[in-house]
């Protein structure tokens, strides 16, 4: 058990004081919360870019006086004929139009939309909008109908999503804000697994292909040295994503506090959201607030490093046992495909199977086998997952980290002495059962 302990701390301090360690854990939250700001500055530069100047050429004579401006869009009355209006800002730059409005509108309701450029879809749609309104009020008063009335009549319907509990109590509930953490789960535990796991290969192989595990192997067992650096990279793995929350939730709290106007923001949201939704007053705020108290985030965040841990230890003694059986990373790649394909098939039903039906069979029985676990059973638990299915599935896949690590560690004890040989499947079964 020492020598387990020595080689995990050789482990775990060599990675941690490597400069690709430091710089992606700062770096990592800093491209973060710069993908945050840009989003923000770009979002605003595109309200600003999006600015339009519309010179009206109205051959009905009350269509375009009916027309209003916006802080997006400039409606200019024009003089001019349509082909002298077209002459004047053919070659001006921007967001600069011509909106022809023919005398049969009223009956056709056709235009013409000209732009001294590829015409914007934002300023188009608004346009149409404006039109459509302005038709809607003309032939209100065609059928004589008051059309006050009618815009008093309220259809919309708010839905109060509830679940019904186990102990027969309704708790508010929304899918959207589950089926986007069960999204992010599925990316984050999928990386995390094949990042950390091709480390312990990658550490195997450079340490085989320099010889130094000749000397190593004197001292400790090969399971020793095995486990020893499974345990040793996954708790550099933790340390990692333990940084890297703490950083990101800091840097977004101070950028957001500092370099975002909030009120600034929510009105430019506000002016450019399609007519009907309420950015501004809070309501949609109110919904995310709502739905996310109905997450049970202690129990996520458990979860996660529960399956993380067990997912990792799984499949880092796998890729051990590939890291034993080769030379270089090339010869890897026969062995690293059989084993990642129930991940990659896991990860690519979260998407579409499990967030869709979370408590069918086929999710059911995803969450339950240990390879296919740490994503399936994290995807299911925003949706509301029993106890005993959690506790359950974590069992199974402590089983399934303890078998795998067995049959990687008969392998490991030879392939680790095997030099200049290629590995095929049939040399892997034989040195299974070769006997200690």
């Amino acid at each position: 058990m020492n020598k387990i302990l020595l080689i995990i701390q050789r482990e775990y301090l060599s990675r941690v004081k490597k400069k690709t360690f430091l710089l992606t854990t700062f770096l990592v939250p800093l491209f973060f919360i710069g993908m945050y700001i840009g989003v923000f500055f770009l979002t605003k530069q595109s309200f600003e870019d999006s600015k339009a100047l519309i010179y009206v050429v109205d051959n009905t004579k009350e269509v375009g006086n009916q027309l209003k401006n916006t802080d997006q869009i400039t409606f200019t009355e024009s003089t001019e004929e349509l082909n002298s209006q077209i002459q004047k800002i053919k070659d001006l730059d921007g967001n600069t139009n011509i909106l022809f409005i023919p005398e049969d509108f009223y009956q056709t309701h056709n235009i013409e939309f000209l732009s001294s450029g590829k015409p914007n879809i934002a300023t188009k749609g608004q346009v149409e909008s404006q039109l459509e309104n302005i038709l809607l009020e003309y032939q209100y008063k065609e059928l004589n109908i008051d059309a006050s009335k009618i815009k008093s009549i309220d259809t919309k319907v708010s839905t109060a999503a509830k679940e019904i509990t186990a102990s027969g109590e309704a708790k508010d509930s929304d899918t959207r804000i589950a089926m986007g953490i069960a999204m992010a789960l599925s990316v984050l535990i999928y990386l995390s697994l094949f990042l950390y796991g091709a480390q312990v290969m990658r550490g195997i192989i450079e340490e085989k292909s320099n010889r130094i595990i000749e000397v190593i192997i004197s001292s400790v067992k090969p399971f020793q040295l095995m486990m020893g650096k499974i345990i040793g990279i996954g708790l550099v793995g933790i340390t990692q994503f333990i940084l890297w929350i703490i950083l990101s939730f800091g840097l977004i709290a101070i950028a957001s506090n500092t370099l975002i106007d909030k009120n600034e923001f929510q009105k430019e949201m506000m002016q450019n959201s399609p007519e009907g939704t309420e950015i501004g007053n809070g309501s949609i705020m109110s919904e995310i607030n709502t739905a996310m108290e109905a997450v049970n985030i202690p129990e996520l965040l458990i979860s996660f490093f529960l399956f993380f841990i067990g997912g990792y230890m799984l499949y880092s003694a796998l890729f051990a046992a590939v890291g034993s059986a080769v030379d270089n990373e090339t010869e890897a790649n026969q062995f690293t495909m059989p084993i990642t394909t129930p991940l990659l098939l896991a990860y690519i039903l979260s998407f579409g199977v499990l967030v869709n039906n979370p408590h069918g069979p086929i999710a059911v029985w995803l969450s339950f086998i240990p390879l296919t676990s740490p994503i399936a059973m994290l995807v299911r638990i925003p949706f509301g997952v029993p106890t005993w299915q959690i506790a359950l599935s974590f069992i199974l896949l402590v089983g399934g980290f303890v078998f795998t690590t067995w049959f990687a560690a008969r392998i490991y004890r030879i392939g680790i002495l095997m030099y200049g040989k290629k590995a095929s499947f049939k040399e892997l079964i034989k040195w299974f059962r070769y006997k200690s």
